[in-house]
Parts: structure tokens; C-alpha cells; sequence
């Protein structure tokens, strides 16, 4: 008669199967597409992998998944490293996923493109807020490494295109875990000493990994808030990295960046000689104009001697001709006056009176007697001759 099995509690069933399975699976590769993620807020990311035909709870925890640089999104293909156990106060069985890799694209590619579409949702890479760079900086601060390529590179094109530049380098790791902090305190140390009118942030060439300090948000944050315009310069002409899309300007390499900033000095100055050679042409052309000017005036000036003897010798002559016409004038009115006085000595009575004749004249009103009827008998006379008068008395009347 067989025997009968020995009962089992649920506890002991699970414990068996949990140190069944995990004796077992101790690390495999799952690859599935992820579903039903969360992330509370204790760290630890819980989701299901799945495919077609069935599906398989998973759980990273913490210590694990904060080694990632990227955060899985459902409907993502991904390949899990883990191992597999059970989950005892359920009875459930699960994945506990130590690495995790997106099919198709690497981590870091996944965390980039992650990061990116998160900023610029959030307006971090929208053109309007870009400036332009200052159209001729006195100083130019710098972020990179001080014993890299890039700096060398940086200050050979500006000292050989800009004189007189003042430089300030504020160098930090560019690579590694704690390059991204370096790099955001940096730019806030350059924006706090406030001398820079523009940084260049960036290092040279390198694979995904060298570069990603530049693609941390904390760099990003630190570009978006700077009150300084930002160039960067990061790696080659075919890397991008997200302080190319937050930054005012992108260069395609560290050199590129000083040249943008020699270019926008260079500009100027090409300008200013512009102006400088279009303003002596102008001076030229005015200073001749006004030397033919007075060289016109020269020829008509007169000296004052020679307008003083002229006026000198038109008033002498004025002076002779005023003293011909009077002594004409005079002659006009003395022949005139001759005349007059001859003709009134023609019509005078005294010429009359040398004649023979005389005058009488009544003495009572002593008026001219012309008729006889004015007189009477006894009247006195008054007889006025060629010289002398004597008085007389009517004594017969004659009409």
C-alpha cells in the first residue's frame, strides 16, 4: 500500500520551489518587451517582459537600476541579465533583473534620446531663447580640461586671430562620473565672476561613453541657466551632444568654437577699418572741395589799399565834378539874375522918372494920382523926381 505523500504548508511549497528554481536559473538572458512599468517612490523599478505568447514579472532594484543611464519605457525591446526566482508572499515568479540593455540601441543612446525629448518638451532648445554672441569680447571664458587637446587648439586660433584677448580657464574633468558636476559648477563659477561675455564648453573627440559628460542634465541645466551666451564644442563634426542643443551656438569642434568667437571680433574689426578707410575718403574728398573752395576766394580777395585808393580816387573825382557843377550852377544863376535885374531895371519908375517925368503922389493918403478928378482945389502934393521931392498945392484943376 503506498504511502501517502507528506503534507506541505503553503510557506514550505513556496521556499522549495524558490530555492528550486533559483539553484537552478541562476543567471540568464530574457529578452521580451517591457510592460506595466513603475517606478514608486522606493527606487526599485517593477515591470512585466512579454511576448506573444506569455509574459513574466521582472523587478531591478535600486542598488541596480541607478547604475543605468536611461529608464525603460513600456513597449521597449530589451535583453535582461538576471536571475529567477520566486516571490514568496505571493507565490509569483519573477525576474530579478541586474543588467538591462535596449535591443537595437545601446544604453547610452537610449538614455540621449530619453533626455532630449524630456528638455526640449520642456522649451530648453527653443531658438528664440538663444542669443547671439557678443560682437566683441574683452574676455572669453573657457570650461575643459587644462591638459587636453582642446585647450591647446582653443588658444592657438585665438592667439593667432584676436590680440589683446583676456582668457579665463576653468579647468574640470571631461570625462568620468564626476566630470558633469565639474562641468555645471564650472560654468557657474564663470557666470559668478562675471568678467566672460562668452564661454566655450566642450572637449575634444571620443566614443559615446568619453563624451557623456556633456550629455548629463545637470550640464544641460547649468547651459540653460547661465547669464553668459554659451558655444559648445564637444568632440568631432559628427558627434552631438545635448550642450550642442541647449547652447547658444553649436560648434563642430573645440577650434570651430574659438573661431566663432575670433570671427565675431574679427567682423567687427574688419568693420570698424571699413569705416575708418570710408571716412578718411570723405575727409579727403571735403578738404579738397574746401581747398579749391578758398583757392577761388584767394583769386577774387582784393587788397583793402587797393579799395582805398580806389574810393580814394572816386572821391576826388565826385569832389570835381560837384565843384564844376556848382561853379556851373553859379554861372547859370548869375547869368540869370543879370537878366532879371536888367529887365527890372527896364520896368522900374526910377528909370522912368530919369526920363523927365515925376510922380505925384496925394499927400493925404499918399497914393499915386493918376486922374485929376482925384484932386480938389487945395489939396498938397508930394513930387516925386529922378532925385529929390518937394511938396506942391492944387490951385486949378484941369479936367
Amino acid at each position: 500500500m503506498d504511502q501517502p505523500s507528506p503534507r506541505l504548508t503553503v510557506s514550505r511549497l513556496v521556499a522549495l520551489l524558490k530555492e528550486t528554481i533559483e539553484d537552478n536559473f541562476v543567471e540568464v538572458l530574457v529578452e521580451g518587451e517591457v510592460s506595466n512599468f513603475a517606478a514608486p517612490g522606493s527606487g526599485h523599478w517593477y515591470f512585466s517582459l512579454k511576448d506573444k505568447d506569455a509574459q513574466l514579472r521582472s523587478v531591478m532594484f535600486r542598488p541596480r537600476n541607478r547604475l543605468l543611464r536611461f529608464v525603460p519605457e513600456n513597449g521597449m525591446q530589451v535583453v535582461c541579465s538576471g536571475r529567477v526566482s520566486v516571490y514568496p508572499q505571493r507565490g509569483e515568479l519573477q525576474l530579478v533583473v541586474d543588467r538591462l540593455e535596449p535591443i537595437g540601441a545601446g544604453g547610452l543612446q537610449a538614455a540621449f534620446e530619453q533626455l532630449k525629448a524630456r528638455l526640449e518638451s520642456e522649451g530648453l532648445f527653443a531658438p528664440e531663447r538663444k542669443r547671439p554672441l557678443p560682437a566683441h569680447p574683452q574676455t572669453v571664458g573657457i570650461v575643459t580640461s587644462a591638459t587636453g587637446a582642446a585647450i591647446h587648439d582653443i588658444l592657438n586660433v585665438l592667439r593667432r586671430r584676436v590680440a589683446g584677448l583676456q582668457i579665463l580657464l576653468r579647468p574640470v574633468r571631461v570625462q568620468g562620473d564626476a566630470a558633469a558636476a565639474e562641468i555645471a559648477e564650472a560654468i557657474a563659477d564663470l557666470n559668478r565672476e562675471g568678467s566672460a561675455q562668452v564661454l566655450i564648453v566642450g572637449r575634444g573627440g571620443g566614443s559615446l561613453e568619453d563624451l557623456w559628460a556633456f550629455n548629463e542634465e545637470v550640464v544641460a541645466r547649468a547651459i540653460f541657466g547661465s547669464a553668459i551666451p554659451v558655444i559648445a564644442g564637444v568632440g568631432h563634426e559628427t558627434d552631438v551632444s545635448i550642450a550642442d542643443f541647449v547652447a547658444d551656438l553649436r560648434a563642430p569642434t573645440p577650434s570651430a568654437a574659438a573661431e566663432l568667437v575670433a570671427k565675431s571680433r574679427l567682423e567687427l574689426e574688419g568693420h570698424l577699418d571699413h569705416l575708418v578707410l570710408r571716412l578718411a575718403g570723405q575727409m579727403q574728398g571735403r578738404i579738397r572741395f574746401w581747398r579749391e573752395r578758398v583757392a577761388g576766394l584767394r583769386g577774387r580777395l582784393r587788397s583793402p589799399v587797393q579799395d582805398l585808393a580806389r574810393w580814394r580816387q572816386r572821391r576826388e573825382d565826385l569832389s570835381r565834378r560837384m565843384v564844376r557843377a556848382m561853379t556851373a550852377l553859379q554861372k547859370d544863376r548869375s547869368s540869370r539874375l543879370s537878366g532879371a535885374v536888367a529887365r527890372l531895371d527896364t520896368l522900374s519908375p526910377l528909370r522912368t522918372l530919369a526920363r523927365g517925368y515925376a510922380i505925384a503922389l496925394a499927400e493925404k493918403d499918399g497914393r499915386a494920382v493918376i486922374d485929376s478928378r482925384q484932386l480938389a482945389p487945395g489939396d498938397r502934393l508930394q513930387l516925386r523926381f529922378a532925385r529929390g521931392k518937394v511938396r506942391a498945392r492944387v490951385e486949378e484943376i484941369e479936367p
